[in-house]
């Protein structure tokens, strides 16, 4: 009890109960509709340095028989759907080809979208070129509409000098994704986001990414499923890229601990996920 002027009591306010860091992350949570559609990052999530997560095969395999929609996402704009698909059964993962959603994707659907039928000089290896095919782009490196910049195992000098004269020629600049490294065996790699850095500041012209943070790539995803954003979760193990993209596209966010980021550093980010779980094997029972 306390006092307030003139003697009047005050009581003591209730003891509030601290909310564990596992379970409910954000009031939006309580008014959030159950989930009915799955958004899923797959390096870090569902694979970790090339084997599986445990318990994601069996959190994919619950997935399918439940009926939901689902799509697994990457940033990678290196493989086919096809590729990953068959990379994915070797380790166990049956996911099919049509519920995987590469930055490759998103990107040719964008480029189909705001100027089909368009040319492009292409940067990147069959994941990237075949989905431009696929919507009817013609590749090219005379004046074409877009100079695109995606993964590739092996960056080429001539090729980036290439990019840079069309782009400083009026070419419009898009990138795949912004990761600036991606992993290998014996440590970092540069990615697309270094490659394209280095673009910008040959031309002074920066590049629209479509991958994630992109909210793009998970609105172009919740389309391909015919789902809503505000019955989708999506699970990510990056807070700068999956959990801040499915953030500005209103969904759901899971951050799990089988990948980058940890949990002292989620809480250095000013956004939170709405829930953080060790690893999809916590979400089965879920589905």
């Amino acid at each position: 009890m306390g006092h307030l002027p003139g003697g009047v009591l005050r009581a003591a306010p209730p003891p509030v109960t601290p909310t564990r860091p596992d379970t409910l992350m954000g009031a939006e949570m309580l008014d959030r509709k159950p989930v009915e559609s799955w958004l899923t990052d797959m390096d870090g999530v569902l694979v970790h340095e090339g084997q599986p997560v445990p318990g994601a095969p069996e959190f994919v395999k619950r997935l399918r028989a439940s009926g939901k929609p689902f799509l697994v996402l990457t940033n990678n704009s290196i493989y086919t759907p096809r590729d990953l698909q068959a990379r994915l059964s070797r380790m166990g993962l049956d996911v099919p080809e049509e519920a995987i959603w590469s930055s490759a994707l998103a990107t040719a659907q964008f480029l189909g979208d705001q100027r089909p039928g368009g040319t492009a000089y292409v940067i990147g290896e069959a994941g990237l070129t075949t989905a431009l095919h696929a919507v009817g782009y013609v590749l090219t490196d005379f004046a074409p509409d877009y100079v695109v910049l995606g993964e590739t195992r092996t960056y080429s000098f001539e090729a980036i000098t290439k990019a840079i004269r069309l782009i400083n020629d009026g070419a419009r600049f898009i990138c795949t994704n912004p990761d600036v490294t991606g992993p290998s065996v014996e440590g970092a790699l540069p990615a697309a986001g270094s490659v394209a850095a280095m673009i910008s500041k040959a031309t002074g012209i920066e590049p629209y990414f479509v991958g994630k943070p992109n909210p793009m790539m998970m609105r172009s995803a919740l389309n391909t499923i015919n789902a809503h954003s505000e019955s989708t979760a999506m699970i990510g193990d990056r807070m700068d890229t999956d959990i801040l993209c499915g953030l500005e596209a209103g969904l759901e966010t899971i951050l799990v601990m089988t990948g980058i980021s940890t949990r002292a550093e989620a809480e250095r980010y000013p956004y939170r996920p709405s829930r953080i779980v060790e690893s999809v094997a916590d979400l089965i029972d879920e589905i």
